[in-house]
């Protein structure tokens, strides 16, 4: 059995758990305060001396929430933790006596879940977060596909709707735009403003204030049967399989592993989802489908696939998900 710890680093916090063979075996958390390469190697740090405290490690996988390299070391650019051209495996191993290696966080998640969630029994799967915006990992051949820098899988800036509206990225038209949990607030929200009696029950959540209205609210709502909340997780989930399947027509999953918050609708979600990606397959009626599951690991599925991406790489020689061993 091999032990690593895997982090899961964002803006504001830092979660870590120690991690057996895909079992987690401890867990802890720190925040990093405004956030910088210094901070967050710090906090990074002192997570890690606190959760081998009590395991014999082997070595830290980081899932970071930026664009990484494909060796593993750099953090090329992370907007939200204040880091550009960072070393970042070079600054931990400096603080920790332990080898370390990055991957971005949706990669690290898809990976995880490819091990030991839902996708365990495939070998080619693509994994979707619908979150804030759209994060996604793709398995080939029972490998992470990194492309050419590493940068592969940023399938939430895929345009699907040329001139739509202008993305964070700064492109227009991109499909988090529109299946994502942000799409989905910004349609209710503008469902209560509209002023429609369809949106009562939305009203009443938010207390007549969009703004205030929250994205629970609407899974809540719609598993209780406000048919207006149902309509708009419909709407998200066509714009879903939608995506999904002009992805599909380019990678050829066995698996679709739809992970993120929003999933926690479940059915009234994916049902609709995967309506769309079969009515929208290239040559439909005519190959297989790909199945379309909701993710198994939850919050924990970038910890557990970081440190498996470390176990393989510091334990195994080399890792399929694409790096390669290094020395600490």
């Amino acid at each position: 059995m091999t032990t690593t710890i895997g982090l899961d680093v964002g803006g504001t916090k830092i979660a870590g758990a120690v991690v057996t063979d895909g079992v987690v075996v401890g867990r802890a958390r720190r925040e990093t305060g405004i956030p910088s390469a210094e901070s967050v190697a710090s906090a990074s740090a002192d997570l890690v001396r606190e959760l081998a405290q009590h395991h014999q490690v082997e070595g830290v996988g980081m899932a970071v929430a930026g664009f990484v390299d494909k060796s593993g070391a750099h953090v090329v650019y992370g907007t939200n933790l204040g880091m550009q051209d960072e070393p970042m495996k070079q600054r931990m191993e400096s603080l920790v006596d332990l080898p370390v290696i990055l991957d971005n966080d949706a990669n690290a998640a898809a990976w995880g879940e490819f091990r030991y969630g839902a996708g365990k029994d495939s070998d080619d799967m693509l994994l979707v977060t619908v979150g804030t915006g759209i994060g996604g990992g793709i398995i080939l051949d029972q490998r992470l596909l990194r492309g050419a820098y590493g940068f592969a899988a940023e399938i939430g800036h895929m345009r699907v709707v040329p001139g739509g509206p202008q993305c964070g990225c700064g492109n227009r038209g991109c499909w988090e735009m529109y299946a994502s949990g942000s799409a989905l607030l910004r349609a209710a929200k503008e469902l209560v403003a509209s002023g429609t009696p369809h949106a009562s029950r939305l009203r009443d959540a938010c207390g007549g204030r969009p703004k205030d209205l929250k994205g629970q609210a609407i899974t809540e709502l719609a598993g209780k049967g406000d048919l207006a909340c149902i309509e708009l997780l419909e709407d998200l989930g066509r714009w879903l399989g939608e995506g999904c399947a002009s992805m599909t027509a380019i990678l050829d999953p066995e698996m679709i592993v739809v992970g993120g918050g929003v999933v926690e609708a479940g059915d009234l979600l994916l049902d609709p989802a995967r309506h769309a990606y079969a009515r929208h397959l290239t040559a439909r009626g005519h190959r297989p489908q790909a199945s379309f599951v909701p993710a198994r690991l939850g919050n924990d599925a970038g910890m557990i696939g970081a440190a498996a991406i470390a176990a393989e790489a510091f334990c195994g020689g080399g890792d399929e998900a694409g790096h390669q061993a290094t020395d600490a």
